[in-house]
């Protein structure tokens, strides 16, 4: 087949999916469109690289990226959008930012290391562009219909991102493939890297399976045939992506957060507080032990990975000793900066590295001790906050939690708590808490809207 015949069919199958998704109601507010497209560009690649003639380098859309007035100018308009949506919401924006006091404080850190950083002025673009992460995240939840709006957010951006990577792949493999240092060929799809392919299939597959599990439950709805037909469809591509991309931490977490799903949402014994504790417990565990404690690294081998896990080990250590102020870092997104940037790069020839791949390990290269600590009381409170939604709406809480396990386990390898990163904007509606709404005109369409789904949950409740 051609590519121009694929790319046709590839946009009806596309324009398919939408269809076979529609859903008069519960239907959220149109600013809903302002995160779908934040969400689009952070789950494949800048404009600027889109539009750069010739085969795309990873360095490309990974690098000064900041500076780029293409990109400039458009995130300017998403955030100058985003800011007139809050400002009209400010009443509820306000009660929202009060009940999530460590995740301000969190952020408030960030701001304030941008003084100490060696480069203020691109730390200050990278905490605008950070800001612009929790906008979006604060626009969903204060939606009036704040849990269809999180179903729509979850299938546009599904359905576009997912579909075009295998079509990349297949019939573009200028855009869609890749050498990595070693000539390993690798498949990126909308990405710049495999790896960032596996975190997009992980955040939005995670998402489709919550959706096909409430179809399935929900056998009186209307549109369910056709619910469970656009989801199976997603589910499929994301197994064949995972499959190819060959991104083993994004396919674990995968696995781990989709069983937290499947038990949370099917058996109302999963829901019980000390069931969540010990699954929590129990995987995260699995995990730290596979990754650093296994001394003759058996089970990642089992994997497929070398127990170095595929150089990473010799990277922690190397920035670790490079780390300048233990206590406060270097500023927010800032060791990835100038000097040190240069000596990572002539210290490890042919590997443009920009993370440490472990989203503690950059937390504290960036923001030291202090911020460690406040991302860990953001964990704590998260996790709290979770479990609590879980118990209350098995709905949301189960989607919640299981964001919140990924997450967790996906920055023991992966720099996870970075700008403009999927994972850390799902990460960040998981540890979220979102009050209860008080309207009566909201609570009389949550009741409204229960019935449709034939469960205990209500379907425009609050996240």
């Amino acid at each position: 087949m051609s590519p121009a015949a694929a790319t046709g069919l590839c946009v009806i199958g596309i324009v398919g999916l939408f269809i076979l998704d529609r859903d008069p109601q519960p239907r959220p507010a149109g600013a809903l469109w302002v995160p779908v497209i934040w969400l689009l560009i952070a789950g494949s690649r800048p404009v600027s690289a889109w539009l750069q003639a010739g085969p795309m380098t990873d360095s490309a859309s990974q690098h000064n990226i900041e500076s780029d007035p293409i990109n400039l100018v458009l995130f300017s308009l998403l955030l100058a959008a985003g800011s007139c949506v809050l400002t009209v919401r400010r009443q509820r924006v306000g009660i929202l930012l009060q009940e999530n006091w460590p995740i301000i404080l969190f952020f408030s850190y960030c701001a304030l290391s941008v003084l100490w950083s060696d480069y203020p002025g691109a730390a200050s673009r990278k905490l605008t562009r950070s800001l612009g992460d929790l906008m979006m995240i604060i626009i969903v939840v204060t939606d009036h219909e704040p849990a269809a709006a999180l179903r729509r957010l979850l299938a546009r951006t599904g359905f576009v991102l997912i579909p075009l990577s295998i079509l990349l792949i297949k019939y573009y493999p200028d855009l869609g493939r890749s050498y990595s240092n070693s000539w390993e060929l690798m498949y990126k799809g909308v990405t710049d890297h495999k790896n960032t392919l596996g975190m997009v299939c992980l955040v939005l597959g995670l998402g489709f399976w919550w959706r096909l599990l409430e179809d399935l439950v929900s056998k009186g709805e209307p549109n369910r045939i056709r619910h469970l037909l656009a989801d199976g469809a997603i589910l499929a591509m994301v197994g064949w992506l995972f499959w190819i991309a060959n991104s083993l931490t994004s396919l674990s977490c995968f696995l781990m957060a989709s069983v937290v799903i499947a038990i949370t949402k099917l058996f109302a014994w999963g829901r019980k507080a000390w069931v969540l504790h010990v699954l929590v417990v129990a995987l995260v565990s699995l995990s730290l032990f596979a990754l650093f404690f296994d001394s003759g690294g058996n089970l990642v081998e089992s994997l497929g990975r070398d127990a170095s896990l595929t150089g990473r080990t010799a990277i922690w250590r190397q920035v670790a000793g490079m780390a300048r102020n233990p206590l406060i870092g270097t500023g927010f997104e800032s060791f990835w900066l100038g000097r040190r940037l240069q000596k990572m790069w002539s210290d490890n020839i042919g590997a443009t590295l920009n993370e440490a791949h472990n989203g503690y390990l950059e937390v504290y290269l960036n923001l030291g001790w202090c911020g460690v600590m406040l991302l860990v009381i953001v964990i704590i409170t998260g996790y709290r906050n979770s479990v609590i939604r879980l118990r209350r709406d098995s709905h949301i809480g189960s989607l919640k939690l299981a964001y919140f396990v990924a997450g967790v386990i996906y920055c023991f390898t992966e720099a996870g708590f970075r700008m403009l990163s999927p994972m850390w904007i799902f990460f960040l509606l998981a540890t979220a808490r979102v009050p209860r709404p008080s309207s009566p005109n909201v609570l009389h369409r949550q009741k409204q809207a229960a019935p449709r789904h034939n469960c205990k949950h209500e379907y425009g409740g609050a996240i």
